[in-house]
């Protein structure tokens, strides 16, 4: 049976969501979702389309939107938007299965349709103009729809089709994409092809997917490797992975990390600090999820890249998920690796090799009963932070000049989370 796969974009989603919160309609309404606190050259987090026909491009910064255009600015309301993205979610559910759904993101979402055409006696055209009208008068938000024969091809039909159909849906089979966008330029429009990517194939004398697609196979693994198979399966419009296949999938290397960009640029004592809030999160995510690592990494990076960034990979001597054991050895490597007179504005950790918490492994030195205080402890202020919130509970540290964690506690994605 051949598949049928719908994916559905939420256009200009925050944006649009801004919008029906106050009432307008985002095709004639100037707004921006930005935090204006940052300065004039923050982000914007979207646009609404009625900017976006002004030929104002999304994800632009303050300064770059021409100053003769009005606009509303909304503060980015993340919790807002994944009430939507939730309540959005519940209309797929409606007509498709959640083993046939797979959400890309916040504002996208994969769908299976193949067995349920017929029971609905509908095409995926049918089917995807029905879902997006729920979704418009449920709560006011316009998506738009690609249709294919696989999910890079229904991913392709939203990113490039659906954008010159008056009916906000585009489609996609193999022959359709071989004919019609054989010759797409730039490259960068299609999914997964960024510009240094790009870059690459131009150096080969490759400009579009003909040329990929017609490309000696050798030269391509030469350049890329194993992930040639990607770019060669993908120039002729090839996708065998599914749904199911993606939920199925169980990662080899497990790992966690959190990183983030400081609000200004941070001294090497301070940044130290940042270190070991950043620590204590991630050692309480181990704990909650009852694993284990003896891998630590750490990315240190300079305001304005005035040096490369600095850091690195250590093993541990064994398995632990212990704020106290890692905090140390993250102190180590933060103050081997970190050049102290540079600026800092970026900071990154992960805990590699990660295993369920059995393979935890207790060193002759230590206090086995210690190490249980420390856990129970840590595990009390989980659940603490669980019922009255995340800033319910802190430490010391939390209060310092410096500090992020109460701040970032507040935020979701690094945006405000009212």
């Amino acid at each position: 049976m051949n598949r049928v796969y719908l994916v559905i974009d939420l256009k200009t989603f925050y944006a649009s969501v801004e919008c029906v919160e106050r009432g307008l309609d985002p095709f004639n309404t100037n707004l921006v979702v930005a935090d204006t606190s940052r300065g004039n050259g923050a982000i914007c987090l979207a646009i609404s389309p009625a900017m976006k026909m002004l030929g104002i491009k999304n994800r632009c910064r303050i300064y770059e939107i021409p100053p003769n255009v009005k606009y509303i600015v909304a503060l980015p309301r993340m919790s807002k938007y994944i009430e939507y993205s939730a309540n959005i979610y519940a209309i797929y559910l409606k007509y498709i299965a959640k083993e046939d759904i797979y959400p890309y993101s916040v504002d996208e979402c994969f769908l299976d349709v193949t067995k349920y055409l017929n029971t609905y006696k509908m095409n995926a055209m049918q089917l995807a103009k029905v879902i997006m009208k729920d979704i418009f008068d449920s709560y006011g938000i316009t998506a738009t729809c690609g249709i294919g024969t696989n999910m890079y091809l229904a991913k392709i039909a939203l990113d490039i089709m659906s954008k010159h159909s008056p009916t906000n849906i585009g489609w996609l089979n193999e022959e359709r994409y071989i004919k019609e966008l054989g010759h797409h330029k730039p490259l960068t429009d299609f999914w997964q092809i960024g510009t240094g990517i790009e870059k690459r194939l131009n150096k080969m004398r490759l400009y579009d997917m003909y040329d990929i697609s017609h490309c000696d196979e050798k030269r391509l693994y030469k350049e890329f490797g194993v992930n040639a198979v990607f770019l060669i399966d993908h120039s002729k419009g090839i996708e065998t992975c599914t749904i199911e296949d993606i939920k199925a999938y169980k990662p080899k290397n497990n790992s966690i990390s959190n990183s983030q960009i400081l609000f200004e640029d941070y001294n090497y004592e301070k940044a130290k600090l940042v270190v070991k809030e950043m620590v204590e999160l991630l050692s309480q995510r181990l704990l909650e999820q009852e694993m284990v690592t003896d891998s630590i990494k750490l990315y240190v990076g300079y305001s304005k890249d005035i040096i490369k960034a600095t850091g690195g990979t250590r093993r541990l001597n064994n398995f632990t998920n212990l704020y106290t054991k890692l905090s140390y050895e993250f102190i180590k490597l933060f103050e081997d690796t970190t050049d102290k007179s540079v600026p800092i504005r970026r900071i990154g950790i992960s805990f590699d090799r990660l295993q369920k918490d059995e393979n935890e492994q207790i060193n002759l030195f230590e206090s086995l009963e210690n190490n249980e205080k420390e856990k129970k402890l840590e595990k009390a202020i989980i659940e603490i932070k669980y019922k009255l919130g995340k800033n319910a509970i802190i430490k010391g540290m939390n209060l310092e000049d410096g500090a992020t964690t109460m701040i970032r506690n507040k935020l979701i994605g690094g945006h405000n989370g009212y």
